[in-house]
């Protein structure tokens, strides 16, 4: 018998269980006895059978499919994004579902059109702007959302993201427990701030807010990717502010570049970064974790909920935690 022949009774019936339970092991959504899972698989296997995706789609009006919306606009570092949609990737394949790379910046137009599409059952948004367009669609659509990201006005909506306030002012912290006084911010290229990028303008804002707390000056810069940018600015901030001793980058890309000019000019300052272990773990420097592998699972994990009509916690923040390494 060819194997597109074979139905899902003809295999419960070879294996002598209830259709449901090849359902549930073939699924994985129930636990199954290891006795009971292996006849089953036998009788797949012996049958040829081939569980036709379409169907399947059919029967639990579920494409199997959600949606990553990452569009890459400029500004962003996209080894640390393609950390967070690996980390989508898998936690939804564990969910026995795949996902949809949207990385065009479509707005509004792209969200509708997913959403009209039937081809995905929920969508998870990530470069969060802080008066976001997309915002008021998602708040309308039937599909169920998470984002990657806080807007300013996150009513009605599910979000999950790390603390980047608590990080800013966990980083001023460090640095103030280590003696420094005069300390710095070194941030995302100035694009990021001018789109309103809520990672990034929460970050600043901690650091303010931590800097006036502790009766410390600071002072706080948007910094670009490229080498000659980062010098350029790294200079000028050591000419206008002579007195900086403490430095923190939220900067992947350019914290190489920063300690390279720091050598450079022969400058001591001590820096804690924001950014993946990886980095901080070359630069040995101190570093609050960017968690994407954390964030994309507990999205992916809420969406799920979502689909199955649970309530979820509209506010998701992980904590921070700073890593100290000696140079």
């Amino acid at each position: 018998m060819k194997g597109r022949d074979v139905t899902i009774a003809e295999v419960a019936r070879h294996a002598g269980v209830a259709v449901s339970t090849v359902s549930y092991v073939l699924s994985g959504k129930r636990a199954i006895s290891a006795e009971t899972r292996r006849r089953v698989l036998d009788s797949v296997r012996a049958l040829g059978y081939h569980p036709n995706a379409g169907a399947r789609a059919l029967a639990s009006k579920r494409a199997n499919v959600i949606a990553l919306v990452l569009p890459l606009r400029a500004g962003m570092h996209v080894p640390v994004l393609m950390q967070f949609a690996t980390s989508v990737v898998t936690a939804a394949r564990s969910f026995d579902h795949d996902v949809l790379l949207l990385t065009a910046d479509e707005g509004t137009d792209g969200i509708r059109r997913a959403a009209a599409s039937a081809l995905v059952d929920g969508l998870i948004l990530m470069d969060i702007e802080e008066h976001d367009e997309r915002v008021p669609v998602l708040r309308e659509l039937s599909e169920p959302t998470v984002l990657i990201g806080f807007p300013a006005d996150s009513a009605g909506l599910t979000c999950v993201d790390l603390d980047f306030e608590a990080a800013g002012k966990l980083c001023v912290a460090h640095l103030a427990g280590r003696g420094h006084r005069e300390i710095a911010l070194l941030g995302a290229p100035a694009v990021v701030y001018e789109r309103g990028t809520g990672f990034a303008r929460r970050t600043r804002a901690g650091f303010a807010d931590a800097i006036e707390a502790r009766g410390l000056s600071g002072v706080a810069l948007p910094c670009e990717e490229g080498f000659d940018d980062v010098r350029v600015t790294v200079k000028q901030l050591l000419a206008d502010h002579p007195q900086v001793t403490g430095l923190v980058v939220h900067n992947e890309a350019a914290v190489g570049h920063v300690l390279a000019t720091l050598r450079e000019l022969d400058r001591q300052l001590e820096v804690v970064a924001i950014c993946p272990d990886d980095i901080a773990d070359r630069a040995r420097l101190a570093s609050v974790l960017i968690p994407a592998e954390e964030v994309g699972r507990e999205a992916v994990r809420l969406l799920m909920e979502k689909l199955e009509g649970r309530q979820v916690p509209a506010s998701t923040l992980l904590q921070p935690r700073l890593t100290y390494r000696r140079a």
